[in-house]
């Protein structure tokens, strides 16, 4: 049981400070090459597991004991009930790594005979992770082994060198059973003493759950959804608690964190946060957090404006305040636009607009590139079709903060850039495809369904059926391009109706969740069901979201197409079964697709909610026939988040025909 995790991320990292109950003495020597090595390791069965929001257990077979684990933010809570005349022991192994991570220094102390306390350092996805622990046991611990790099050491309470491993033995106290206290810091054994709940002695394990519970509860009634299918209610509270794992808390107790330099910083007053997804979560995990949680916001934007003092550019993806430079695009600046043109204030507009400014007129991550030709040529760099698509969208969101603020040159040169995806649409084919240097060479072969991951690639994680269709700021302008909406709304007909198949030898793993082309395993397709609201074709919208909705989510361990990334893949579902979608985030509107519960309440204030109503909903029942907004027609296929923060009524009636005359007239 391990302290430090990430969401569903296509890349794995932390799993630091690894505790494991166990009833005997143990071989901790033996070097270990897989998780099939472990000498810890035990079998269980999902039948003697629960898992609920705050509390978590499993039955270990092979030591035949029952582990309980909560938590509350700065606190991780263990209980182990071990069985009559056992022996109670526990592992601490700090040298052990999976995916990416490579240990590179660690230490164990024995404190006294209820504390442990130590750090490991490693590096992988996060370049430098410090990890400093303490561990408070409810019994006393009666004898210990310290394994340094294989060897056990003898008469000491300390050893460092890489791998770090001990084994505790406890006083076999049967009445209650062993409880078990562990906290984390990025800066020093200190910080982590002090940010563990209670007195030394003191161990609230029943306590802590309850507290975990209710704050859980608290948070996932934020939206409360009516329907008699329960299996749409577990999918919905399952993805909202999902888009509740992250960002993460990551300041200590007294406002402390370590950056990827070794400075030691404070969040003076505010909450720190890394693990920032980026690149998938400003599409819809974020625009859900300025609706259930737009306190936290501010204290994200902050969080990215320490990274940008540091680095001198704004976050692409954080892990443990370490920037992974993972994906492209500066979707940061998404983020902090949304908020700010949605009214959340509490950081620092100014400093803001110079970050997204300076980052944006840089020259890292194909910017040399896209200044010079006003796109990224396919020569150049890879993936330079999705980059420079991106960088559009992120120019957008900088001439809107600029607009704002009254910078009405920096408002125009970044309107102008956020043009750019123009140089890259090639009106035969009607794709995004890769050009050369010389602006009039398209990068040939061309097939819209081979894929090529990482390399040789023209695309992100996909093709250019995927791809095409990143125009969120201008959408209206790339229905024109491809002539109008009728040839528009076939070509993304098209899209779902194509083969699944994926050409070429390097295939994204990525690409999944397929519906034709469609690919909703990962993000870039997210918003596409909801172009047919700006091709005059609202009903197609409100078909492909429910198919998705449908064949994209289950009750089952593999109930999600793709990967969790953060929350994104959930934060689609609950926008998009409340019938509402961020299509485009800083545009502080959300387009209309079809709800699916009969009655959803998004409470915005202890005063305010806003409620949707969807009559005759059903999974036949999945077109719009007509709606009201406040008691008054609403004919439109989009809200703003002005409308929903001030409270009311968004009532839908729904039919199983599409009603072809409604929303079309935007």
């Amino acid at each position: 049981f391990s302290h430090l995790h990430l969401s569903g991320t296509g890349i794995g990292d932390l799993l630091d400070v690894r505790l494991m109950p166990v009833n005997k003495k143990l071989d901790l020597s033996k070097e270990v090459k897989s998780r099939d090595d472990l000498p810890y390791k035990s079998h269980y069965s999902h039948n003697d597991e629960v898992a609920e929001a705050g509390y978590y257990s499993i039955f270990l077979k092979d030591f035949g004991i029952k582990a309980e684990l909560t938590s509350d933010q700065r606190t991780a809570f263990h209980r182990y009930t071990y069985k009559k005349n056992d022996q109670e022991s526990v592992v601490l192994d700090l040298g052990f790594a999976i995916n990416w991570d490579k240990v590179l220094e660690s230490s164990i102390t024995v404190e006294d005979e209820f504390t442990v306390s130590g750090y490991r350092f490693s590096t992988g996805w996060a370049k430098n992770q410090k990890v400093f622990f303490v561990v408070r046991f409810s019994k006393p611990i009666t004898a210990f082994d310290l394994i340094k790099d294989g060897k056990y050491i003898k008469e000491t309470k300390n050893i460092s060198g890489i791998k770090s491993t001990a084994q505790l033995f406890f006083d076999k106290n049967k009445e209650v059973p062993l409880e078990v206290k562990v906290s984390v810091s990025s800066v020093s054994i200190k910080n982590a003493k002090e940010n563990m709940t209670g007195a030394k002695n003191e161990f609230k394990f029943d306590h802590a759950k309850s507290n975990a519970q209710k704050i859980w509860n608290k948070d996932l009634s934020k939206i409360i959804v009516e329907t008699p299918a329960d299996s749409l209610k577990t999918i919905f509270y399952t993805a909202l608690f999902h888009t509740q794992v992250a960002p993460v808390t990551f300041n200590d107790a007294n406002g402390e964190y370590r950056l990827e330099n070794d400075s030691i910083v404070s969040s003076e007053g505010k909450t720190a946060y890394s693990t920032l997804s980026l690149w998938d979560t400003f599409r819809a995990e974020h625009p859900l957090l300025t609706i259930v949680d737009p306190e936290k916001v501010s204290d994200m934007i902050n969080s990215m404006l320490m990274y940008y003092d540091e680095r001198g550019t704004l976050p692409v993806w954080t892990l443990y305040a370490n920037e992974t430079n993972t994906m492209t695009g500066y979707h940061s600046i998404p983020v902090i636009a949304e908020a700010y043109l949605k009214g959340i204030r509490g950081f620092d507009i100014k400093k803001a607009f110079k970050a997204m400014k300076n980052t944006m007129m840089g020259d890292e991550r194909g910017l040399k590139f896209y200044k010079k030709y006003g796109y990224i040529p396919y020569d150049k760099l890879d993936e330079s079709v999705t980059i420079t698509l991106e960088y559009a969208y992120d120019d957008w969101c900088v001439a809107q903060i600029a607009k704002e603020l009254g910078e009405e040159e920096d408002y125009k040169y970044f309107l102008n850039r956020s043009k750019s995806y123009q140089h890259l649409f090639d009106p035969k084919s009607g794709f995004m495809r890769g050009l050369s240097t010389d602006g009039k060479s398209w990068h040939e072969p061309f097939d819209p369904k081979f894929s090529a991951h990482r390399v040789h690639a023209d695309y992100t994680e996909g093709n250019a059926w995927q791809h095409s269709w990143f125009v969120l700021q201008d959408t209206p302008k790339l229905v024109e391009m491809h002539g109008g909406n009728a040839k528009f709304s076939k070509m993304l007909e098209q899209l779902f109706a194509e083969s699944s198949e994926l050409k070429g030898d390097n295939v994204s793993p990525d690409i999944s969740g397929l519906i034709g082309q469609y690919a909703h395993g990962n993000e870039p397709s997210h918003h596409i069901a909801y172009m047919f609201n700006f091709s005059g074709q609202p009903w197609r919208t409100q078909y492909w979201v429910r198919e998705i909705l449908k064949t994209q989510y289950f009750t089952t361990p593999d109930g999600l197409s793709g990967n969790e990334d953060c929350g994104q893949m959930s934060a689609w579902y609950v926008f998009s079964a409340m019938g509402l979608y961020p299509y485009n985030p800083a545009s502080g509107e959300y387009q209309i697709g079809s709800p699916v519960f009969e009655k959803t309440t998004i409470k915005i204030s202890d005063k305010v909610n806003f409620t949707i109503i969807a009559e005759h909903a059903s999974p036949e029942n999945i077109y719009i026939q007509s709606a009201t907004l406040n008691g008054k027609e609403f004919n439109r296929t989009f809200i703003t988040h002005k409308e929903i923060q001030q409270g009311g009524e968004l009532h839908f009636i729904m039919g199983n025909k599409p009603n072809k005359n409604w929303g079309i007239k935007n």
